[in-house]
């Protein structure tokens, strides 16, 4: 398989969006998104990619990766995998987490998802988890994804539904609210991580993307398991810089008065064992890139 261009691989372009979370920001939250978020991940992935059919024998592109979603469960499930983020500490942290697991078949590269420098018609799935869910221009990272794609073969993205019904979110803005009353939760219209929430959208995008049967699941979750308050913070933390702009002007004070609320709120949902279920409604979209059998 040949997935190689000629671009000089430190040729990455810059989105130049203002409301997009610079690369720095990224970088900085790489290890503790390894640590605290992608684990519980998982279980989605292993579901997406069944939902798309991946098969062992099959090649697979992650766009938008982090350290490790879907690369890492399709590695697991024998496909040859290529990973790909703009951060280069996510990158690092892909592979030293295929590293762990002794996933030979799985590499990793840095590079933009509006501009994957790849060959046409490389891989029999390209896929992405929570992350071409938030670049500031999806038509053109979902169209670099069907370029990359075999004809006949399928595209994949998982993304966020409903914001109002995220838990782990509205938990974690009820919390902020109590130390900054005025504090109104998300924008309308809300951050691009919410882009296509709406089913319908989603649909839309990936039948202007180039492909046909495209089907949008919306019947899974994802769930935050949390024991204290300190977990559903650090997984806000870690999960995406957003947070940290929130709380850019939040001393420590504040930032105890967040945790120990957080507590409290975890304690009120926690079922006997002591462990809070914070879940957050998916769409997971797919099609297939016309040609091919």
């Amino acid at each position: 398989m040949t997935i190689e261009r000629e671009t000089p691989p430190d040729a990455l372009p810059s989105t130049g969006h203002a409301d997009h979370a610079p690369l720095e920001a990224w970088d900085a939250i790489a290890a503790g998104y390894a640590e605290h978020v992608a684990p519980g991940e998982q279980r989605i992935c292993a579901e997406a990619l069944e939902l798309v059919g991946l098969r062992p024998d099959e090649s697979f592109l992650d766009v938008a990766a982090g350290p490790g979603g879907l690369g890492l469960a399709a590695a697991r499930l024998g496909a040859t995998v290529l990973a790909t983020d703009w951060a280069p500490a996510m990158v690092a942290q892909f592979e030293a987490r295929a590293a762990s697991e002794g996933l030979a078949n799985a590499s990793a590269r840095v590079m933009d998802a509006h501009e994957l420098r790849l060959a046409d018609d490389s891989f029999d799935v390209t896929g992405s988890q929570f992350g071409v869910m938030l670049v500031p221009d999806q038509p053109a990272a979902l169209g670099e994804m069907v370029r990359v794609t075999r004809p006949g073969g399928r595209v994949l993205l998982v993304a966020y539904g409903s914001p109002a019904e995220f838990e782990a979110l509205q938990l974690f803005v009820a919390a902020l609210q109590t130390v900054a009353p005025g504090f109104e939760g998300l924008p309308d219209p809300p951050p691009l991580e919410f882009q296509v929430s709406d089913p319908a959208v989603l649909h839309g995008r990936l039948v202007d993307a180039g492909l046909r049967d495209v089907r949008v699941d919306t019947t899974r979750q994802e769930r935050v398991e949390a024991a204290t308050g300190r977990q559903v913070w650090d997984w806000m933390m870690y999960s995406n810089p957003i947070t940290a702009v929130l709380l850019a002007d939040v001393g420590a004070a504040d930032r105890a008065k967040i945790r120990a609320s957080l507590d409290e709120r975890i304690r009120d949902r926690a079922d006997p064992s002591g462990v809070a279920v914070l879940t957050a409604p998916l769409n997971i979209g797919w099609g297939r890139k016309a040609g091919g059998t």
